[in-house]
C-alpha cells in the first residue's frame, strides 16, 4: 500500500508518499501554497507520485469528539469547520488540504489523524480544570495536548533502542522540542499526562510562545497594563518564549550563539529554558510512577547535544546519566545512555509521517477485517 500522507502548515504544504514499510519515495513542500483552489503543484506532485492507495491526513485539533483516525466525509469537514475556533492557525489549513486533495483524487480514501487523539487517554485527574464545572461542560473545556502524533512515534521507537523487555509497558516522558515543544508522560503505550492543554500556548518554553504564565499577571496586564487584548495574544504567541527573552530570532542556535558570545539575555533564555524543561519532565515523572525512558525528539531534541547534558545533569537523581561521546555524535536514533544508567535516554528523529502512515494502513486493514 502507498499512502500519500500530507501536512499543512502556516503558509506550506508537505506531501510524501510512503510504503508499507515505511519507506519513502518521494516527497516536497509547496512553500507559500496559498489554500484551498491553489491545485496546479498539489497535481504537479501527484502525476508524478504514481498510484496513491490510502491518504493520510495530519490534522492538529479533533476536539473531543476524536480519540483514533477518523474517514474524511463532509460530516468530518463540517466538524472541523466548527471547533476551528481551538486551533485557528491550523484546522482551516488542515481542511483547505483536505479539500485541495479530494479534488485532484477524489476516489481515493483519505483519513485525518489527530494530534490531540493520542492524548484522549489522559485520565480525567490531568485533564480536568479546576474552573467552574458548568463553564468546562458548556465550552468543552480541558487539557487536549498536542504533538500526539509525535509522542506517539517516539515512545515507540524508543521502547524499541531501548531494547527494555516490558516494551509499550515502560514508564516513558518524550520530549518533542522544536518551534513548539510539549512532554507526553506515557505508560502502558497511552498517554498519562502532557504539558500542553487547552491551547499549544501551555507548558514548556518554546521558540516564541511562552509557555506557561500565570493568568493573575495576565489579567493584570488587562486591566492595569493597558495591554489591547489582541497586543497580548501577539506577544504571548509570537514574542515571547527565547525570542522575547533573547533579543534574538528564538532560534536555539542563535541563542546558543549569542550565550557563546558573553550575551547575559541569551544566557538568561538559555536557563529559563533547560529549568522549566527539567521542573516538566520530574512532573511527567510522578505522572506515571518513575521513569524508565527518556526520549529527546524534534529540532532542538535531536540537535542541541548541550540541552541533552543540561537535562542529564540536573536529571541525575531520577537515573538519567549520558555517555558523553555517544551524546555529542548523535545525529539520527541512537541510545545515549551511560552504560550504567538506571534511565534510558535516546534521540528519536521525529516522524510524523511514519505515524500517520501506520494509523492509515492499520485503520483501513481493521476496516477491511470488518466488512
Amino acid at each position: 500500500m502507498r499512502v500519500l500522507v500530507v501536512n499543512t502548515g502556516s503558509s506550506s504544504l508537505k506531501l510524501s508518499v510512503l510504503t508499507r514499510d515505511g519507506r519513502v519515495e518521494t516527497a516536497a513542500t509547496i512553500e507559500r501554497w496559498e489554500g484551498h483552489g491553489h491545485l496546479d503543484p498539489v497535481e504537479r506532485f501527484l502525476s508524478d507520485a504514481g498510484r496513491i492507495d490510502a491518504v493520510g491526513h495530519r490534522v492538529v485539533h479533533g476536539g473531543p469528539r476524536y480519540s483514533e483516525p477518523a474517514r474524511v466525509d463532509r460530516e468530518l469537514i463540517d466538524y472541523l469547520d466548527s471547533i476551528r475556533d481551538l486551533a485557528p492557525l491550523h484546522n482551516p489549513r488542515a481542511i483547505a488540504g483536505i479539500r485541495a486533495v479530494a479534488e485532484v483524487l477524489p476516489q481515493t480514501p483519505a483519513l485525518a489523524c489527530f494530534d490531540t487523539a493520542f492524548h484522549t487517554t489522559l485520565p480525567a485527574e490531568a485533564h480536568t480544570y479546576a474552573l467552574p464545572r458548568e463553564w468546562n461542560a458548556r465550552w468543552q473545556l480541558r487539557r487536549y495536548g498536542f504533538h500526539g502524533l509525535s509522542h506517539a512515534y517516539a515512545t515507540r521507537r524508543a521502547g524499541e533502542l531501548a531494547g527494555l523487555p516490558d516494551g509499550p509497558s515502560a514508564r516513558t516522558v518524550s520530549c518533542h522540542l522544536g518551534a513548539g515543544a510539549s512532554l507526553a508522560a506515557v505508560r502502558d503505550g497511552v498517554s498519562r499526562d502532557t504539558t500542553m492543554g487547552f491551547t499549544p500556548l501551555a507548558g514548556l518554553v518554546m521558540v516564541t510562545r511562552s509557555g506557561d504564565v500565570d493568568p493573575g499577571l495576565l489579567m493584570w496586564l488587562l486591566q492595569h497594563g493597558g495591554v489591547p487584548v489582541d497586543e497580548l495574544n501577539d506577544a504571548l504567541e509570537k514574542r515571547s518564549g527565547l525570542k522575547g527573552l533573547s533579543g534574538t530570532s528564538g532560534d536555539l542556535r542563535d541563542v546558543l550563539a549569542g550565550r557563546a558570545a558573553g550575551d547575559p539575555d541569551c544566557a538568561l533564555a538559555f536557563d529559563v529554558f533547560v529549568h522549566q524543561l527539567c521542573r516538566e519532565i520530574a512532573a511527567m515523572t510522578a505522572a506515571v510512577g518513575g521513569l524508565d525512558v527518556l526520549v529527546m525528539t524534534g529540532g532542538v531534541g535531536e540537535h542541541a547535544p548541550l540541552v541533552r547534558e543540561r537535562v542529564a545533569d540536573r536529571l541525575a537523581y531520577l537515573g538519567v546519566r549520558l555517555d558523553a561521546g555517544r551524546n555529542e555524535a548523535a545525529s539520527e536514533d541512537a541510545d545515549i545512555s551511560a552504560a550504567d544508567a538506571a534511565v534510558r535516554t535516546v534521540v528519536v528523529t521525529a516522524r510524523e509521517d511514519l505515524e500517520i502512515a501506520r494509523q492509515v494502513v492499520d485503520h483501513l486493514s481493521t476496516a477491511r477485517r470488518g466488512s
